[in-house]
């Protein structure tokens, strides 16, 4: 579990194709003694698990951890598109004990949310996106939604499109602040969402 609370922007080293999906290398600023081999990890969103780990030798991101894509994430999330120099947001897994200063997310994409508007000004920026409409019940004015893996609120909902507000600070600890109209993000309703719109059916 996560809490939607991003902690560190890492970077694709190395994209390498598998028989059966990709494997990743991401730099980070994450001691890597401090990872174990089979930790997960959320990375833009998704949960995954960490299969190796090292140094790189970039004193920004002085550690790196591998992870396995399968190509029925690839097919699911943005992970299909990463690169060699593709930022992602990072989150290590919940600890008891642990302050949970977003909500509860599973880093179980959904799907993908679309930006179709982004409308800055000197305090914060606006985003607006659509989702696929199966998806719009799950999302609701004042609700929780993860986007690349960041705990953020809903604004306003117009039927499969709904909008947020980022704050600068945001904009500066995760990649928000490089995002613009035509990106696809991978989106995870609220676990409470899911399981209320699924007893009231």
């Amino acid at each position: 579990m996560f809490t939607g609370i991003v902690s560190d922007i890492g970077e694709v080293l190395d994209a390498q194709e598998r028989a059966s999906g990709k494997t990743f290398r991401i730099a980070t600023v994450y001691d890597a003694e401090t990872i174990a081999l089979g930790a997960s990890i959320s990375c833009a969103g998704c949960c995954l698990t960490v299969t190796n780990v090292g140094r790189t030798t970039d004193n920004d991101r002085p550690f790196f951890f591998e992870v396995d894509v399968s190509t029925e994430s690839l097919d699911k999330t943005t992970a299909k598109s990463w690169l060699a120099g593709t930022a992602l947001n990072l989150e290590r897994a919940l600890k008891m004990g642990d302050e949970l200063g977003g909500h509860m997310v599973s880093g179980h994409v959904d799907g993908l949310a679309t930006i179709v508007s982004r409308i800055d000004d000197a305090d914060m920026s606006v985003f607006w996106f659509e989702i696929p409409a199966a998806l719009q019940k799950f999302v609701a004015a004042k609700g929780s939604v993860a986007l690349d893996g960041t705990s953020l609120t809903v604004n306003d909902v117009d039927g499969n499109r709904f909008s947020v507000m980022i704050i600068p600070h945001t904009q500066t600890v995760t990649t928000w602040g490089r995002a613009k109209v035509g990106d696809a993000v991978n989106f995870e309703v609220d676990l409470m969402a899911r399981y209320v719109a699924r007893l009231s059916e």
